[in-house]
């Protein structure tokens, strides 16, 4: 049904968020907005499918709950 993306896709989807992260980091003073671009960059870097980010997260949390 979801689709992994291939490895490549992958590295440079994470090479393009550390770029965005070094890029944003004057802006991260601000407390506010700093936690809203890390939450949407952590949501980038963990995206590996065209599964929804917050569906793999809980489906790794179901074992604990």
């Amino acid at each position: 049904m979801y689709k992994p993306f291939d490895k490549t896709r992958v590295v440079l989807r994470r090479c393009v968020v550390v770029v965005a992260g070094i890029t944003c980091l004057p802006t991260l003073i601000a407390p506010s907005l700093a936690s809203r671009i890390y939450s949407h960059l952590h949501q980038v870097w963990l995206k590996d499918s065209t599964k929804p980010v917050w569906l793999a997260e809980s489906e790794k949390a179901g074992g604990y709950l």
